[in-house]
């Protein structure tokens, strides 16, 4: 199965999905993974600029995903918008070149202003040639349909929180979803809801057999 993962900032990928990513890939899932902006004005001044790509590649590194299965934009953050139509042109382009199968990447119910562009571009990209699954970050939504589990092992979400662990810029700001306890914690309770040790959540926006 081919899959796109479309990630609107570093990081945003591995906190909604990193389990899937992790189980898809063991199962040998062909990913492309893609991401729009490295976010770099939203580092502290004493960090490098290039902070947050350097620390996605290791990601791609503890992932072994070749790097020449990812993208990477360095769209103004907080700024999509400006961009909606250089976007949806780079996600046509993907479209028809990686041709994949399941798409997953944002909410439309994600009120994270860059978010809602990807989510929104993606819609426009894909919505006749693949499904399109949305992930969960709970810190953006007021609602979220959980209409689809991914079933995932202790493994799948203890790779995860190690992913998580590469981004050291975002660790030192205390932010409580790279947390081990929420990290585990919200997976377990995905988990309960469809009778699994753990589980991601997801919207379904297109489902194609």
């Amino acid at each position: 199965m081919k899959v796109l993962i479309l990630s609107p900032h570093t990081d945003d990928a591995e906190l909604g999905c990193g389990g899937t990513i992790v189980k898809l890939l063991e199962n040998g899932g062909e990913i492309f993974w893609v991401v729009f902006s490295t976010a770099e004005e939203s580092l502290p001044n004493d960090l490098p600029r290039d902070t947050l790509k350097r620390e996605y590649l290791n990601v791609m590194d503890s992932l072994r995903i070749n790097k020449e299965n990812c993208k990477i934009f360095n769209f103004k953050v907080r700024n999509l918008d400006s961009y909606r139509q250089e976007i949806l042109e780079e996600l046509v382009q993907i479209r028809n070149k990686f041709h994949p199968d399941i798409v997953i990447g944002p909410s439309l119910n994600d009120f994270h202003q860059d978010h809602q562009v990807i989510a929104h571009e993606m819609v426009r990209a894909f919505k006749t040639t693949s499904s399109i699954i949305c992930y969960e970050l709970p810190w953006n939504h007021i609602t979220f349909n959980t209409q689809c589990f991914i079933k995932l092992n202790r493994a799948h979400i203890e790779k995860k929180y190690e992913v998580l662990t590469n981004y050291h810029s975002q660790i030192i700001k205390n932010r409580s979803y790279f947390s081990k306890e929420f990290i585990f914690g919200f997976a377990k309770s995905r988990g309960i809801q469809c009778n699994s040790e753990y589980a991601e959540a997801f919207e379904v926006i297109r489902w194609m057999l």
